[in-house]
């Protein structure tokens, strides 16, 4: 049955692809291949093409006030989804709509509407579960779930016969629009989401479209097809609203007669049951470390599988350009712990352990005015890490309750006695651990035994790779663990086989024929992994999402200061006097110093008129507020805050006064020496 273009793009589960599709009305359209884009725009009648992919080439966003923008998969900005308010009627519909994949982008989180029985047990109403993965169950095809705010991350199996309402939960997540077209975008669906953050350059040369914009905006995705056609071996772009119409012929034509050249992550995307597989190796991989290179001298070589690999990211700690490393959980080299430092007392309650107890020295004084019975922290305290409590401050709220901060309990190391005592979170100090343990570990008891970031220090190499990159290092810090999708491959004769990641090696292959299995008797080929240098920009792409839920540490109370605050008033101007300029006459009067010598006072200066500049006393005691009759002060109102005030009264250096009089004494020097008189000091 023939169809549109159009239709069969948003008919298609790209989990059948590839599809075999047969050209039935043929359509040509004039212009040079420059205006088109690059676009295939003349088909036959007749012609055969094998649809290898449909993907999101760009976003159609309409705002809410009636904007509508083109915005490219590349545009600089991040994005928070909105729920889709339009529930699931079954798993199969969450399934067959949205992307499942053990990559953490592919988890996505619903809720049911009401409780939900399965065989482990019940989902309660309004409960949210994550949906992790795709398995068979008993031939029956189930997801993978885990109770989304369970602490325990419990697991179970949900049929994708189950119907019922199931609800998108919220999600708190920044993406870019490329990762939204990847993960997020429902079958047959539009995405709404808000923006959040522009890093569109000031300097670009085209200006951002959502610039000025501040709401929602509804995406609808624009697909474009990608196809291989006879005798052609490269892959051609047909936009799908061509008017054409096809039929699907793939049960009647053999696939193995058109040519695909293929990337190691199109390698990846394929069905499982395509591996063990040959493929010839068109482009040469560049940069590979030496334990690969046996890839750039091969014609052919074995994909054995596809798999998520789990990796351990550590970066070397020193100070300057640090090294960043992806390695193995086959990694056999041995670690010492090194010591931890903690900027502040959240850190310590983050590094908490279940299995021992964490020694600290404090580097930094802290001491604390805002909570009662809290012991103030010197340089060299020594502190034994409890549970976390919570203390009430010695503020108390407007409606006469305490205020709550969170407070860490630890215990204070005085001699051979412990005392008990209570740190703020907020604390800004600095702690060094100490390290009472001299074992050594391996990087899978790094990860499951202690709480991650961990410092360590690589005490004996890995002997079975020729240089150990990570026995260089003078520290490792041991941030996360995560997975990433490799390819086991192998020479034909099983001499090498290694692990090879997909998304930092960029080689062609062309698939040729499912590999039959190594000879009688031999053995199964068993990967080796290598240990990686990544740079800066992998590195934080990786850990993008590290910290992604992890909460910031409180802040310190705010105190408010509600006590009656005088001003002294702005004195008036001096008037000059009318007699001689006679500097004995103008000396000033002990009660009017301040109102005839120095008629403003600000922070650190001093204004004197340049009429009584002879007339400043050699001694004098420096001036305060407490000078001014008290019937002259004005009253002010009570006031929260001393910043609210503009201005700022002070006592007025003596040392800067006499630099003042020094100055002021010098330039009369001057001006009596150039006008012919005596000097009169």
């Amino acid at each position: 049955m023939s169809m549109t273009l159009d239709e069969f793009t948003r008919s298609v589960d790209p989990r059948c692809l590839p599809r075999i599709l047969q050209i039935q009305s043929g359509i040509y359209v004039q212009g040079s291949v420059y205006e088109m884009y690059g676009r295939e725009c003349c088909l036959s009648n007749g012609d055969l093409i094998k649809v290898i992919e449909i993907r999101i080439t760009r976003f159609i966003a309409k705002g809410s006030n009636g904007i509508t923008v083109d915005l490219p998969l590349d545009y600089p900005g991040l994005f928070r989804m909105v729920k889709d308010r339009q529930p699931y009627c079954s798993i199969q519909e969450i399934a067959e709509s949205l992307r499942i994949s053990s990559h953490r982008l592919g988890h996505p989180v619903f809720y049911t509407a009401d409780d939900l029985d399965h065989p482990d047990g019940t989902i309660k109403k309004g409960a949210s579960f994550r949906i992790t993965g795709l398995k068979t169950v008993e031939d029956h095809e189930c997801v993978d779930c885990e109770l989304a705010q369970s602490e325990l991350k419990r697991r179970f199996a949900l049929k994708l016969s189950v119907k019922g309402e199931f609800y998108e939960c919220d999600d708190s997540q920044f993406y870019t629009l490329k990762e939204l077209a990847e993960w997020k975008m429902s079958t047959g669906r539009t995405r709404t989401v808000t923006k959040v953050k522009s890093t569109h350059l000031k300097d670009d040369i085209l200006p951002d479209p959502l610039e000025d914009y501040k709401g929602e905006l509804t995406l609808t995705p624009v697909h474009e097809i990608q196809a291989i056609m006879k005798f052609r071996k490269d892959v051609v772009l047909i936009p799908p609203n061509l008017d054409v119409d096809v039929v699907d012929v793939t049960e009647q034509h053999d696939s193995a007669v058109f040519v695909q050249p293929l990337s190691l992550k199109d390698v990846f995307k394929k069905p499982m049951d395509t591996f063990p597989v040959v493929a010839e190796v068109i482009e040469k991989p560049w940069h590979v470390p030496e334990e690969l290179a046996f890839i750039c001298h091969s014609k052919q070589v074995v994909i054995q599988r596809a798999f998520e690999a789990k990796r351990v990211l550590a970066s070397e700690t020193r100070r300057g350009e640090q090294r960043r490393f992806l390695v193995p959980s086959s990694y056999k080299g041995r670690f010492k712990r090194r010591p931890r430092e903690f900027p502040t007392a959240y850190d310590l309650e983050r590094a908490q352990s279940s299995t021992e107890q964490l020694h600290v020295v404090a580097t930094r004084a802290f001491e604390s005015h805002y909570f009662q019975g809290q012991s103030p922290v010197q340089v060299g305290d020594q502190f034994l890490i409890k549970k976390k409590s919570t203390s009430s401050t010695g503020q108390g709220s407007e409606n006469g309750e305490d205020k709550m901060a969170d407070m860490l309990a630890c215990m204070k190391i005085e001699g051979k006695s412990h005392k008990d005592v209570q740190i703020p979170m907020y604390l800004d100090g600095g702690f060094v651990e100490v390290i009472h343990d001299k074992r050594q570990y391996t990087i899978g008891d790094i990860c499951h035994g202690f709480p991650l970031p961990f410092n360590v220090k690589v005490s004996v190499r890995d002997l079975a790779v020729k240089e150990d990159i990570l026995a260089a290092a003078s520290g490792l810090q041991v941030e996360e663990e995560i997975t990433d999708p490799h390819l086991l491959v192998s020479t034909l004769d099983l001499s090498e086989c290694w692990e090879v990641p997909v998304n930092r090696t960029k080689m062609t292959v062309q698939l040729q024929q499912k590999w039959e299995g190594p000879a009688t008797g031999a053995e199964q080929p068993v990967g080796h992994a290598v240990v990686e240098e990544i740079g800066e920009d992998c590195y934080y792409n990786l850990r993008r999402y590290a910290v992604a839920n992890l909460q910031p540490p409180p802040r310190p109370p705010k105190i408010k200061i509600k006590q009656p605050m005088v001003k002294p008033p702005r004195p008036n101007k001096p008037i000059p006097s009318s007699s001689p300029k006679s500097p004995h006459c103008n000396s000033p009067k002990p009660g009017s110093m301040a109102s005839d010598t120095f008629p403003r006072l600000k922070r650190n200066t001093i204004a004197v008129s340049s009429e009584r500049r002879s007339s400043i006393p050699p001694v004098f005691q420096p001036i305060t507020v407490a000078t001014v009759k008290s019937k002259d002060i004005p009253q002010e109102p009570e006031v929260d805050d001393l910043d609210d005030d503009s201005h700022e009264y002070e006592y007025i250096d003596e040392d800067e006064l006499e630099f003042i009089r020094k100055k002021v004494q010098d330039a009369t020097v001057l001006r009596s020496t150039v006008k012919g008189k005596q000097n009169t000091f």
